[in-house]
């Protein structure tokens, strides 16, 4: 491996100014070289599929898996032509279980063309402990949040519109889908990219969908870490994260997420719970990532998944998110328009 990577980014985020291209930052035995632009593309999910026993599976056994996927929603057989797909179709029905599909098509998904490549291995889910590749969660889990099921609104377009807050976090611009950001960083339908700036004080890491940043402090230890933490009361989205070297590995710890977020989350954590994330370079090309979530609250063992980030060429551009900053007064207009057509009895213009 490499002792060294160049730094070519230039990022000045929140007031932190971090310096530009010429700047070497050297690798250690003690500190990972993690500076740079990856990607988590997969078509590996979190939990593993039902009737698949394999952590680990050969190269022809997941092209074979990846060619019976569907893809947002739309079947293996209908990827190329199917109806959802297809635009002689015209508009889904009202309330049509297809809504939030057909308003993809392939053209907008890049959600990777293989299972997660982990260490030289294809896996077939990020869990890796338990065994089964499944969330252990309690029967009766302990929320500390609202629980809301954003996943009818996705597939029928139907839900409550009172006002803004109302609206999914994504639909509003404000994260990205899929637990992009973490903690717990996976990748989703598109845009699974990744900036990280690593300096002495910082680990900086640019999320492209939706433009997110987490920006870690770093500390000598982890008792340094624990100490520095920010007030309870401070409920950042993607929560008061800190982070150590250790055994030639960045850990990150983070707690006190936003409850918010938590109700949107797939790694969801109450304000009892954390979630460890260790960054490991794997190789040049590969770092190995592993998140570790503890909660007595909402799961039977704390459970355990890895993925990869494997280095990109070229650059990170800006994500663009338009829905929640220049359509949110149409959408609710429209729905101030039903209301008073529903008041009226009248669906005239």
């Amino acid at each position: 491996m490499n002792n060294s990577k160049k730094l070519s980014l230039c990022s000045v985020i929140f007031g932190l100014s971090v310096a530009c291209s010429g700047v070497v930052f050297a690798q250690s035995a003690e500190r990972p070289e993690l500076t740079g632009t990856w990607t988590n593309a997969s078509r590996t999910g979190l939990t593993r599929p039902r009737g698949i026993e394999d952590l680990v599976v050969t190269a022809d056994q997941a092209a074979a898996m990846v060619a019976n996927m569907g893809l947002a929603g739309i079947s293996a057989d209908n990827i190329e032509s199917g109806p959802a797909i297809d635009p002689e179709t015209g508009a889904p029905p009202v309330g049509s279980q297809d809504f939030g599909l057909r308003g993809y098509n392939l053209f907008w998904t890049d959600p990777g063309s293989t299972l997660a490549y982990v260490k030289g291995e294809y896996r077939t889910s990020y869990i890796i402990d338990p065994p089964n590749g499944r969330v252990p969660r309690l029967e009766q889990p302990k929320p500390d949040w609202d629980v809301r099921n954003y996943g009818a609104r996705y597939l029928t377009g139907v839900g409550a519109d009172e006002g803004p807050e109302i609206f999914p976090l994504a639909e509003r611009c404000l994260l990205g889908f899929g637990n992009t950001a973490g903690p717990g960083m996976m990748g989703t339908l598109y845009n699974s990219t990744y900036e990280i700036v690593q300096s002495d004080d910082y680990v900086i890491i640019t999320v492209e969908m939706a433009h997110d940043a987490r920006i870690i402090p770093l500390y000598g230890s982890a008792e340094e870490a624990h100490a520095n933490r920010r007030p309870a009361v401070l409920q950042q989205w993607l929560g008061d994260s800190v982070g150590w070297y250790e055994d030639s590995m960045l850990v990150v710890e983070t707690v006190n997420i936003n409850p918010k977020q938590m109700a949107e989350s797939s790694v969801p954590i109450t304000a009892e719970g954390r979630i460890i994330e260790r960054f490991e370079r794997f190789s040049d090309t590969e770092i190995v990532y592993q998140f570790t979530v503890e909660d007595d609250n909402l799961y039977v063992q704390p459970w355990t998944a890895e993925l990869s980030f494997h280095e990109m060429d070229g650059e990170m551009y800006e994500y663009a998110c338009h829905e929640g900053n220049h359509a949110m007064p149409g959408m609710l207009a429209g729905a101030r328009r039903l209301e008073v057509e529903a008041e009226s009895g009248s669906d005239d213009d």
